[in-house]
């Protein structure tokens, strides 16, 4: 896992004042964050939000997606009542804010810093659980692979190539060799290109075979090929019901090797990364 990031100083006014709404999304306002930014008067921080805005609109985001009107009406005399304006920020606005902010003000530059750490480490999260989830699936299809053809040795199965092909033949309808000829994929690396999708209906027809070998004690080539037919054809039939696309048609992926190397570089470069801002970040604070 990345290096948790202890945050002190300064940065823990802004996880202080972070709220949660009523779906668990996190928050600031405009009024609090106003105050540990430097700023004095609501007339300039509206100016420093109104830039921000601009930025979002450059960056093709709808500013009322990240800066949501919350003011209300408040009765500043005896008979007068005036809109006192003021915004729910998601990270994204704060970040803008921040960078549109004043750059003399040391607020201003540890929260550059703080919500820059953040907002990265969020597209960090967000970016690795896919990958992370088909490293998991595509190690989990080679153990069970494994198993499978410890079982179907014991069964008696002599011809593992015309066995494992069999499997192919009812889950894509064509052989292994068929399938990675159609995806233009060298020999054997068709499941490391695979998609989790693709992986999953693999897993599928793997375990159920497996377990199917054992408890119906089937022996012999023939009929162990017979059954890994029909296993593999079911679950193509499974995927056909519920309006999925057939595996031979779903698109390669990034070989595995690839990505495994990718999500441990990303992890550690992000670790180190935000460290040093961190630490830079505090330097400043001083």
């Amino acid at each position: 896992m990345m290096n948790e990031i202890i945050l002190d100083g300064p940065h823990k006014d802004f996880e202080s004042m972070k709220q949660f709404d009523e779906n668990g999304m996190e928050y600031w306002t405009a009024r609090e964050l106003m105050m540990v930014l430097g700023y004095l008067t609501w007339r300039r921080f509206e100016d420093v939000i109104r830039k921000a805005k601009q930025s979002c609109i450059s960056s093709r985001q709808f500013p009322q997606d990240h800066f949501v009107d919350v003011g209300k009406m408040t009765k500043i005399g005896h008979e007068i009542v005036r809109k006192l304006d003021d915004y729910k920020l998601d990270r994204y606005a704060c970040y803008l804010i921040a960078q549109n902010g004043d750059s003399s003000k040391k607020e201003i530059a540890v929260a550059q810093t703080y919500f820059a750490i953040q907002t990265r480490r969020q597209e960090i999260q967000d970016s690795l659980p896919a990958a992370e989830k088909r490293i998991k699936l595509r190690d989990e299809v080679k153990e069970n692979n494994k198993k499978l053809f410890s079982t179907a040795r014991q069964a008696g199965v002599s011809n593992f190539g015309l066995f494992n092909d069999a499997g192919y033949k009812g889950l894509y309808n064509m052989t292994l060799r068929e399938v990675e000829s159609k995806k233009n994929v060298s020999k054997g690396e068709l499941l490391d290109h695979a998609s989790s999708e693709e992986l999953g209906a693999n897993q599928f027809r793997i375990t159920q075979i497996e377990a199917k070998l054992k408890r119906e004690n089937i022996r012999g080539d023939i009929e162990s090929q017979r059954t890994h037919f029909e296993v593999g054809k079911k679950v193509r039939k499974a995927i056909r019901d519920i309006g999925g696309k057939m595996p031979e048609d779903l698109a390669l992926e990034k070989h595995i090797r690839s990505v495994k190397k990718e999500v441990k570089a990303l992890r550690k470069s992000s670790s180190v990364s935000l460290n040093r801002r961190l630490l830079n970040s505090k330097n400043v604070e001083k």
